[in-house]
This record gives structure tokens, C-alpha cells and sequence, in this order.
């Protein structure tokens, strides 16, 4: 586990309210929501940045995108969402420990990010 500040929250070291949790990961509301719902889905193994997992995190990867249709779900948003992984820092990752953000509630085609 690294020591970042999702490693101190899955260890229990700084309270949050865990939304959504499994063997696996957790998720979380973040700090500087970017949309109406925006919760991070993060895995318990700190993996620092998506472009460092290895062929044995294969299964880990596939487990989050299916945490995060539970969570979109549990949440009411599951018809409309988007998915973002920042890989370092010049794609505006703050924290080095991989992470999922689901962004929702809000027309994000409108706001310019239609795909």
C-alpha cells in the first residue's frame, strides 16, 4: 500500500464515507466534484498509474469497470455517465494511486466532452 491518500483512506487512517466497497476497492464522493455525482471507484492495490499495470492486474482492471456499473446503479445514474482514468500528472493526476472517476448528473455532452 502506498502512501498516498487513498492508501490512508482503505487502511482506515482518515474517515470517509465509503460508498461502495468490495474485496477489491472502494469508492468514494470526491473532494472537488467536476459534476453533480463524481465518485472515485479505487483499488486497494496501489497501482500508481493506469500506464504501470502489469498483466497480472488484468483481473483488477476488468473488476473496477464492473464496480463502477454497481456504483452508477447504486447511485441512480447508470443511464448516463462517463468514466475517466488521468494517467500522470500532464493529464491532471493529482493523486498516484490509479483511480476511476464516474462523473454524472449533469448533460456532459453539452459541457464539450461528447465522444
Amino acid at each position: 500500500m502506498t502512501d498516498t491518500i487513498f492508501g490512508k483512506i482503505i487502511r482506515g487512517e482518515i474517515p470517509t464515507d465509503i460508498i461502495y466497497e468490495d474485496d477489491h476497492c472502494i469508492a468514494i464522493n470526491d473532494i472537488s466534484p467536476r459534476a453533480p455525482v463524481h465518485v472515485l471507484v479505487i483499488p486497494k492495490k496501489a497501482i500508481p498509474r493506469l500506464a504501470d499495470a502489469s498483466n497480472e492486474d488484468q483481473e483488477l482492471l476488468g473488476h473496477l469497470m464492473l464496480a463502477v456499473g454497481r456504483v452508477a446503479e447504486q447511485l441512480g445514474v447508470s443511464d448516463a455517465f462517463r468514466v475517466v482514468i488521468n494517467n500522470g500528472s500532464g493529464a491532471g493526476q493529482t493523486v498516484f494511486h490509479l483511480h476511476v472517476h464516474i462523473l454524472a448528473g449533469a448533460d456532459l455532452a453539452e459541457a464539450g466532452m461528447a465522444g
